[in-house]
Parts: structure tokens; sequence; C-alpha cells
């Protein structure tokens, strides 16, 4: 059974979470830049655990639209396109979801972004796996 990677992608980091059965488990938040090497860590991650599939968290402005950080993760997932089936999940509102999720949980978010980028990315995958 093939697994699916899910990304939460953001300017500085990128949360990374990957399917177990029909559940989006955290993995790990990467650096986004130098961009070749963070490309290089989630090929790796996907070769290591048999990741055909990438469901990418699409940033879509509130009316829907596309705007620059929607574009931006557009850009992002072309450098992986090649090699994985790419999913882009409208992922409006999910950081705010995630922030509420660990501060529920007692999670001290605020220092460590990192946190939500991890979660967030759990979120993108369990929507698309909720739907399949």
């Amino acid at each position: 059974m093939n697994r699916i990677m899910g990304l939460d992608v953001g300017t500085k980091r990128i949360g990374i979470a990957l399917s177990i059965l029909s559940t989006a488990q955290p993995l790990e938040t990467i650096s986004r830049l130098p961009e070749q090497d963070a490309i290089q860590k989630i090929v790796s991650i996907c070769k290591q655990n048999n990741i055909k599939k990438i469901v990418i968290g699409l940033p879509k402005n509130m009316n829907g639209t596309i705007g620059p950080q929607a574009e931006d993760c557009i850009n992002f997932a072309n450098l992986l396109k090649n090699d994985f089936e790419i999913i882009f999940e409208d992922e409006r509102l999910t950081s705010k979801q995630a922030e509420s999720i660990l501060a529920l949980q007692g999670k001290k978010y605020t220092k460590d972004k990192g946190l939500v980028d991890l979660k967030s990315a759990c979120i993108i995958l369990q929507q698309y796996l909720d739907r399949t």
C-alpha cells in the first residue's frame, strides 16, 4: 500500500505529514530555503516511504481566488510534479485551526512556529484522506 505525503508549504518552513492507513501523522518540519535542499529532502522521504502522491495545501484567498501565496505553492509543486502525483488541497484557515488544536493540547506554538506548520500539514492531508 502506497503512503501519501501532505505538505504545508510556507515561505520559511515546510510541514510534512505522512499517511498511516487512513490517518495523517506528523513527520517533521524542514526549512524551505535553500529550496533545492528542501526538494531533495522531500524526495528522499518519499523514496524511503514508497510515496507516489503528495497533497499540497493551496492557500487560496477567502473568495476562492489564487493569490501570490497560492502561486508560490504551485511553483514549488512544479518542482515535484515530474516524479510524483500532485494533489492540491484548499488550506484556507488551516493555520488558525492548527493553532487552536495546539492551544487545546497546551503546546507553546508561539515560540515554535514549526509546530503550526506540522499540524497544518496533518490537517491538509487528513482533509484529503477523509474525502477519498
